[in-house]
């Protein structure tokens, strides 16, 4: 144990300070991003006219545009060139960026992958054909379009090409076609989607990026090392020729009609007038300048937002759960500044969401954000209404980030919240404030630290505290390290955001080899074996609580996506309080344990895939064996059915020596008539809390960003006395329009 302590709060952080120091060494394995004389040039062709986006790129205006086509891989064999032909087009009006793509296939329709038409589909499941760009020449911010050879759509906004925005929802068009060549891609992006500087003289950075999945091959056109991804604009090239508009009034305004039939613990019929309800609200969002977003949102609504996947925690932390509201999620990465998953002194799921994810309705919320090349600047103020024995809440932050250096940044952050009384519940109004400092910065291309400083303070309770973190990152194309420490005092508090345990520290570092040695066969695209440390104490007296350590020997990534892992993980536990994973009740004691884990996860761009996990061993006092499958079948890229199931055993665990079994099912169906038309049915049981839901969503966007949505609900909970159970039936309709 102690030697364990010593590695990671020496040996490792040593080691990533001497990486630090010869970083220009090992870089050169990185290669260097072009000098700005020789970056690549692509030009756009004027039009007058407005093109039919069929995806075909037969109008004569597309035959008259340039051709670039020189693509390099990326993987699997960084530096070559692309096996596969990618010929890009640009084209421009006054209204409108149009790019039209010709992605070749020696096999043709034959050759492409598409697993399904999900809005946001995952970037390794298929074929991909996306562009982006730096409309600032600043290295640092970009957006990213995306589409597959069905037209689904992908895109982002990222800074310093490791934040990302991947639910911002562009307004934008594509269409494509399948040939016996390949694939074609028609792009329609208006010029206020993009937002850029004011000027005559337009360049801006830019990639294009393919993935033709049958053989995961990834190519781009301006070259960049397989360490880093197709967001990292240095390396981008330089798209001239353009002369966009001023930058003018952009003003998107998204209102909406709600119409609900609700039924909780009932008899009656659920479309019973009683259980009828309306209502109406919308979204406005005022471009002031390119660089400054004004966002409105009135009586908000999440009606059609997928539902919380339910999880078998056998943790002693809390479970962080995504958010998946799409007006918290445009921008959230500004309002980022904590560890991820462990603390955010502001996470948006504290508002409008009680502790069980049930929803409290949100009155109204303001929401104003400034990015330029030197600084960022966010505010966000929220009202929730009271409901029951809810209070009304008052949520308010300010952000704001400084930007110095290629891609080093300083930032701070306030976040209140303000409980109001319920005097006939005797509850009292609440305070709590928190200040936050963070930073980050890359020392080199492969060398970065972030860090984070915040306090809080609760009124109710007269009590403040401290929570801290430090990461240093290392990673080129043949290692990665890291070592983190993280701190959170027990009177640390931010009831405007998530902590998921109090009164720790913990010190975790690692790392792993990226090896392709030219022996392996050809099937395996690397090896990537290695070790993850974490030591846990607890913060007020630097009592141990937990550690474990990590081996991964086995790490194996084949050449089409699949994965091979076998790992071994010993384990200490000092439990000072009653623990109870399973509802079974485990008591205070030190325990030492070790688990052995095996995943195999199979490619998923075939029609029928599949994950496997099985880990075993002793757990606490007793022993757990927890099998967890996926299998996914997606005949054609129209239909798409997945089943995950977990299934955990422990036996003689706990004072008593119980027995115990928890299945966890999930089956989903996606029915796809396109891309924009689709209807999703999820449904999960998990037979330790006995709750069970159903989720059907019909969704049809007629245009872009507008949309039809019928949803059906259903709960149960059979965990409950008495028994909770409850229905809705939702109608819902936006409509966006863009000025």
């Amino acid at each position: 144990m102690k030697n364990l302590k010593l590695i990671l709060l020496n040996v490792i952080p040593f080691l990533i300070f001497k990486l630090g120091i010869f970083s220009s060494v090992y870089a050169q394995k990185i290669f260097e991003p072009p000098p700005q004389d020789q970056k690549k040039v692509i030009k756009a062709t004027q039009i007058t006219t407005n093109l039919k986006i069929d995806g075909v790129l037969n109008e004569s205006v597309w035959a008259k545009a340039k051709k670039y086509q020189a693509f390099t891989q990326v993987e699997p064999n960084q530096g070559q060139a692309s096996d596969f032909i990618t010929e890009v087009k640009v084209l421009y009006n006054d209204q409108y960026l149009y790019i039209g793509a010709f992605c070749k296939d020696s096999l043709g329709k034959k050759g492409l992958r598409v697993p399904n038409l999900r809005r946001d589909f995952d970037w390794g499941s298929g074929d991909l054909f996306g562009v982006v760009i730096d409309a600032f020449r600043d290295e640092r911010n970009a957006i990213s379009f995306q589409t597959n050879p069905y037209g689904a759509r992908r895109d982002m906004q990222v800074f310093d090409s490791n934040i990302f925005d991947t639910d911002w929802d562009g307004f934008w068009k594509v269409r494509t076609s399948r040939t016996n060549e390949g694939w074609i891609a028609e792009m329609r992006i208006p010029w206020a989607t993009i937002r850029y500087p004011k000027g005559d003289n337009q360049e801006w950075g830019i990639n294009f990026v393919r993935r033709a999945r049958r053989v995961n091959e990834i190519s781009s056109w301006a070259a960049y090392p397989r360490a880093f991804n197709p967001y990292r604009m240095s390396y981008a090239g330089i798209l001239k020729g353009i002369k966009p508009p001023p930058p003018s009034t952009n003003i998107r305004v998204q209102p909406y009609v709600f119409a609900s039939a609700n039924r909780n613990n009932d008899s009656t019929s659920l479309f019973a007038s009683d259980n009828l309800f309306t209502k109406m609200g919308g979204e406005v969002k005022w471009a002031i300048t390119p660089n400054t977003v004004l966002d409105f949102t009135v009586n908000t609504d999440f009606a059609q937002t997928d539902v919380d996947r339910q999880v078998v925690n056998l943790t002693r932390f809390s479970v962080f759960l995504p958010e998946r509201r799409q007006f918290f999620l445009e921008n959230a990465s500004l309002f980022a500044a904590g560890s991820n998953d462990h603390v955010q002194p502001f996470f948006s799921r504290a508002i409008g969401l009680d502790n069980q994810g049930n929803p409290i309705p949100i009155d109204a919320g303001l929401r104003l954000t400034h990015r330029s090349t030197k600084r960022s600047l966010g505010a966000l103020m929220v009202r929730q209404r009271g409901l029951g024995d809810s209070p009304a809440a008052n949520f308010g932050v300010l952000r704001y980030v400084q930007n110095f250096g290629k891609q080093n940044r300083l930032g701070g952050m306030v976040t209140a919240r303000y409980d109001e009384a319920l005097e006939h519940k005797g509850i009292q109004d609440r305070y709590n404030f928190t200040g936050t400092i963070d930073g980050f910065f890359r020392f080199s291309r492969p060398l970065s630290w972030q860090f984070y400083v915040s306090g809080s303070e609760t009124k109710d309770q007269n009590s403040n505290g401290w929570a801290g973190y430090s990461s240093l990152r290392y990673r080129s194309n043949q290692w990665y390290f890291y070592y983190d420490y993280q701190f959170i005092e027990k009177n640390y508090e931010s009831t405007a955001g998530f902590i998921r345990r109090r009164n720790y520290m913990a010190n975790s570092g690692g790392g792993y080899a990226i090896l392709r040695p030219s022996w392996k066969p050809k099937f395996i695209r690397s090896y990537e074996p290695g070790v993850f440390a974490t030591v846990i104490h607890r913060n007020e007296d630097r009592q141990f609580l937990e550690s474990s350590v990590t081996f991964f020997p086995i790490w194996i990534l084949f050449q089409d996506g699949s994965r091979l892992v076998g790992e071994i993980e010993p384990t200490r536990q000092n439990l000072l309080n009653t623990f109870s994973p399973l509802l079974v009740d485990i008591a205070q004691g030190t325990y030492d344990y070790t688990r052995y884990r095996f995943t195999y996860s199979s490619d998923v761009s075939k029609k029928l895939s599949f994950y496997l996990q099985y880990e075993t061993g002793n757990f606490f006092d007793g022993k757990l064996d927890t099998y967890q499958a996926r299998l996914t079948t997606s005949p054609i890229p129209h239909t798409y059915f997945s089943v995950n199931y977990q299934y955990n055993n422990a036996r003689q665990l706990g004072a008593e020596k119980e027995d115990k079994e928890a299945h966890l099912i999930a089956p989903e169906l996606r029915l796809a008539l396109n891309a924009r038309v689709q209807l999703n049915a999820f449904y999960q049981y998990n037979s330790l809390s006995k709750f069970a839901n159903w989720n059907v969503r019909f969704s049809w966007e007629f245009q872009p960003l507008s949309f039809v949505y019928l949803v059906f609900n259903d709960t149960q909970n059979e965990g409950l006395t008495p028994v909770q159970h409850a229905q809705q039936v939702i109608g819902k309709v936006t409509y966006l329009k863009q000025f």
